[in-house]
């Protein structure tokens, strides 16, 4: 296993790195660009995996020059995935990381996702005892790329945001724990990648 000791907490995003839930979402997105008109492009959407849906809304808007209400294609996005069956899996590289290292250190979840869903994701996946605080969408004024969500998550853990690792699957992810002074561990299809 991955040697972590020179650490003190552990931050985990949530979607394609704890849980393989991107698929969904992703295919909700495509859902919603179609019954808008907006091109779909699979990595690109990807790639804004953690940010909050809202934002990534406007930031279809800004991509494609248009100009749709940001919260109703928020709202189409949650309607269409609510819709799909949802029976992800979790990715073992980094449960297997959060289950042994329960009890040793502290542990939270920083994740784009609202509030409400992520707590039933972390709940049907049985991930949710392991964590000690769990911080979403709905908590912070700024999601990813913003470093708020880690930082809300190691202040919640109490442990300093250079003593935390962050366990990440995008970019914009990896950006928001350096802002955060963190370094950061890819989960790159599920296998974890150097730290940096």
């Amino acid at each position: 296993m991955i040697d972590l000791s020179k650490y003190k907490g552990i931050v985990f995003d949530m979607d394609g790195t704890l849980i393989d839930s991107m698929g969904s979402h992703l295919q909700a997105w495509e859902q919603t660009c179609q019954q808008f008109g907006l091109p779909f492009d699979r990595n690109y959407m990807y790639s804004l995996g953690g940010v909050p849906t809202i934002n990534i809304a406007k930031r279809l808007n800004e991509k494609h020059g248009t100009a749709h209400n940001p919260s109703e294609i928020a709202a189409l996005k949650k309607a269409n995935w609510q819709v799909l069956d949802h029976n992800p899996d979790t990715i073992s590289a980094t449960v297997d990381i959060l289950k042994d290292k329960h009890g040793k250190m502290p542990m939270g979840v920083g994740t784009g996702s609202e509030r409400a869903h992520a707590l039933e994701l972390l709940e049907n996946t049985g991930l949710l005892p392991y964590l000690d605080t769990v911080v979403s969408a709905s908590d912070v004024t700024h999601g990813k790329p913003d470093p708020e969500t880690f930082l809300t998550v190691a202040k919640n853990i109490g442990v300093a945001p250079q003593d935390c690792v962050v366990f990440e699957d995008t970019d914009i992810g990896r950006e928001a724990a350096a802002r955060a002074g963190m370094d950061c561990i890819m989960v790159l299809n599920g296998v974890l990648a150097k730290a940096g």
